[in-house]
């Protein structure tokens, strides 16, 4: 990679104590999966195949009133997850999260779990994870490695026959707190350094950290082809794809 940036990027990140890596759907393009906007980056503006918005369908409402048709599409979600790896990009997250002189914190909107299968362990995944189900009516809970075993939706817990859920935040729904409060302590003790890389920043909570390390002055990269909410106070702004960049920041690092 030819820009002129990596280097001064690399030099920043060989610098930094504490790092915030918040990433969005474009981290995981290089895995296969879509970028399009929705729960899990799937669907694009048009209705499903119900009639009805995927908001409406990937909706905590519906979810209560229509379980069938909302576990339909968190299937398809499972199902484009399946069989698609972690690409270098979050092996190079988790890799500086390994140095010793390094604090890594992972803030993502994807709900594909590849950070933590690429090795990352302190994950804030704000929307959850597909792989992790539990069932509201009592403690069962369980983690999957796909859906091929569910052969009816929707599925029912093995110890009480309620619907089960995926452990991810629907439209509508609250964010989870805890993860809210994770996510408030790690910017309370601060970051050297914040990446953003692969997502639009739409959401207030994903480009808060962007905005606030800029006015404290402290130093912020955008790894993304596109302009987003965040673009215009970034310190660097690499316009390419995720894995090749980071892997291009490692490299020029040595890390």
């Amino acid at each position: 990679m030819d820009d002129p940036q990596v280097a001064e990027v690399a030099a920043l990140l060989g610098a930094a104590s504490r790092i915030l890596f918040i990433t969005g759907a474009g981290i995981s393009a290089d895995s296969g999966l879509p970028t399009y906007r929705g729960v899990g980056g799937l669907y694009n503006d048009t209705d499903t195949e119900d009639g009805v918005p995927i908001e409406v369908a990937l909706s905590g409402q519906m979810f209560a009133r229509r379980p069938e048709l909302t576990w339909r599409h968190i299937a398809q979600i499972e199902r484009a997850c399946r069989g698609h790896l972690p690409n270098p990009g979050h092996e190079v997250i988790a890799r500086v999260e390994s140095l010793p002189d390094k604090h890594v914190c992972v803030l993502t909107q994807n709900v594909d779990g590849f950070h933590r299968a690429a090795g990352s362990q302190n994950v804030i995944d704000i929307h959850g994870d597909v792989h992790d189900l539990y069932c509201p009516a009592c403690e069962w809970e369980a983690v999957v490695t796909d859906y091929a075993h569910l052969d009816v939706l929707p599925p029912r817990c093995p110890t009480c026959t309620a619907v089960i859920r995926p452990d991810v935040v629907l439209f509508g729904e609250m964010l989870p707190g805890a993860k809210i409060r994770r996510l408030e302590s790690e910017l309370r003790r601060g970051f050297d350094l914040v990446f953003t890389v692969g997502t639009s920043s739409l959401f207030p909570y994903i480009a808060q950290p962007v905005f606030l390390a800029a006015r404290e002055g402290v130093a912020t990269v955008e790894i993304n082809p596109g302009y987003t909410d965040v673009s215009g106070v970034v310190d660097h702004h690499i316009r390419a794809g995720a894995a090749a960049s980071l892997t291009a920041i490692a490299g020029a690092a040595s890390i």
